[in-house]
């Protein structure tokens, strides 16, 4: 017997609503941390448009592993760019797996018809 014709016990009412939670749970912590790397992202740009106008052979210190190292302008910015470049693209990543759980959330909460507290207030002013 293949697993695809045998049907899923189905859910009892607090199994749907704890899924419910937990993905909505989860949907924050991505938005906490995709809200981090922004912030990351936007430090590192704030030091690439400060060093690029400055003398590549001007001191520049950076922070490495909790440690300041004395460089320069010229060893720095190119990482700061790769940094930035990383960066960029964790947080493309990260919007596209928030955007595909947030599709899965909508998908849960309609499949069950699942209404939250403010849906079920709204609804009651209506009438």
């Amino acid at each position: 017997m293949s697993s695809a014709t045998t049907a899923a016990p189905p859910l009892s009412e607090q199994e749907i609503l704890s899924t419910y939670r937990q993905m909505q749970s989860d949907m924050q912590g991505m938005i906490q941390n995709l809200t981090k790397v922004e912030m990351e992202r936007n430090e590192h740009r704030l030091v690439e448009e400060t060093l690029t106008p400055l003398d590549p052979d001007r001191r520049a210190f950076r922070l490495v592993g909790g440690v300041l190292v004395e460089r320069t302008v010229r060893e720095v910015l190119p990482t700061v760019k790769e940094h930035r470049g990383n960066l960029d693209g964790l947080v493309n990543t990260l919007k596209e797996k928030l955007d595909a759980k947030q599709k899965e959330a909508a998908a849960w909460k309609a499949k069950y018809n699942i209404k939250t507290q403010e849906e079920m207030e709204a609804a009651k002013n209506r009438q």
